[in-house]
């Protein structure tokens, strides 16, 4: 078994709040050193000096600013070890059935979710490469491995990222890279975005937030919603080298959904 570096260096994208927060605090308390980055300089330099982690201000579908966040992990920590792609947005939540929904909202959840993380993978293998082993980290939805059909661009993307993790997987296999590539799929996570949605949701529904909130609970078999600690729990695992054997696989966190067969009607 390879020992554990002391102190793995991670970047995590999409990190000024919510899920990727959670990521970052998760790998910070494991000892590993952080990079954040956001599209949003507003709040991520603050969230970068409370949990104790650098920020870069990214927006995901630019390749050039990819290649700058990179070289200068590197420049600053001397290699990569971990990341974690975890930027992506849902879009528009009206009219987004296959019929309905609108290609400029298709190209910008594409955007993001998908070409975000094909250049986060891209960037990253050559600085794993020379620093000789890495893993990246997908973060996908359980979208990606059921029907989502008033959800169509955002549960393609997400499709998208899942097969995109199996041939990043494999290329670096072959190749002998010691790079592993996994993607997480949660469920539906409780966060300020969440709570969002809910509130739009519920408004088109003619129904109460807390109504919306226990139909939704109500379809996960565990009976509970998500905590960003559970994913972030899983991540921590594939960033590990208790997971060094461990790739191009899924792991859905999502209390039961995927795997005990239950209905999302």
């Amino acid at each position: 078994m390879r020992p554990e570096r002391k102190s793995k260096v991670a970047l995590v994208t999409g990190a000024a709040a919510g899920l990727g927060r959670a990521i970052a605090e998760r790998l910070i308390a494991e000892g590993s050193r952080v990079i954040i980055t956001d599209i949003s300089s507003k709040i991520g330099p603050d969230t970068a000096q409370a949990i104790g982690a650098s920020f870069l201000h990214q927006d995901v579908r630019d390749e050039r600013r990819w290649q700058e966040v990179v070289a200068t992990v590197e420049g600053q920590y001397g290699r990569l070890d971990v990341l974690v792609n975890n930027a992506g947005i849902a879009g528009a939540m009206d009219a987004v059935g296959p019929e309905h929904t609108r290609l400029t909202d298709w190209k910008d959840i594409f955007a993001v979710n998908v070409e975000g993380v094909f250049l986060g993978c891209k960037t990253a293998i050559p600085a794993m490469r020379r620093s000789g082993a890495g893993s990246i980290i997908n973060i996908s939805s359980v979208a990606a491995l059921t029907a989502t059909p008033y959800a169509t661009a955002y549960g393609a993307s997400k499709a998208a990222v899942r097969q995109l993790t199996k041939s990043v997987a494999q290329y670096c296999a072959e190749q002998r890279l010691g790079i592993r590539c996994n993607s997480v799929h949660p469920d539906v996570v409780r966060t300020s975005l969440w709570e969002s949605y809910a509130a739009e949701s519920a408004a088109r529904g003619g129904i109460s937030v807390e109504e919306f909130a226990a139909r939704e609970k109500a379809q996960i078999p565990m009976g509970e919603f998500i905590e960003p600690q559970d994913v972030a729990a899983a991540v921590w695992f594939l960033a590990s080298e208790e997971s060094r054997f461990i790739t191009g696989a899924y792991f859905p966190v999502d209390g039961g959904v995927v795997h005990c067969d239950t209905f999302r009607g």
